[in-house]
């Protein structure tokens, strides 16, 4: 497990289970080897910068699960979005886009037209 902040940890296996996510989505997402997240599974600590991009994903996934169900957002990670000029939503992470998805949670929360 890697420690994401000092009272909560983070299970991959947890994650991918609550999300319906596969391991190679997280090193898609997260752009490290599936050897350094099988070592992450396995318990190894992540390096700094891992733990900031991994608390980031949580941060994400969590917005993502205040408008969706929670077991759909694998789903929708891997669906082609017009939104993302029908890019998948993994797509976008994978190129460092992020932003584009927080915007489009915003836009949800506050009723504008997406």
């Amino acid at each position: 497990m890697a420690t994401i902040t000092k009272t909560r940890t983070f299970s991959i296996p947890d994650f991918c289970k609550r999300y319906r996510l596969v391991r190679g989505d997280i090193t898609r997402m997260t752009q490290y080897s599936p050897r350094a997240v099988a070592k992450w599974v396995a318990g190894d600590k992540p390096s700094a910068a891992a733990e900031k991009q991994l608390k980031e994903l949580v941060r994400l996934f969590d917005a993502l699960s205040e408008v969706m169900e929670t077991t759909y957002v694998g789903e929708w990670l891997k669906a082609a979005n017009p939104a993302f000029d029908n890019s998948t939503p993994l797509q976008v992470i994978e190129r460092g886009e992020a932003d584009r998805i927080w915007h489009m949670i915003y836009r949800l929360q506050t009723g504008e037209p997406v």
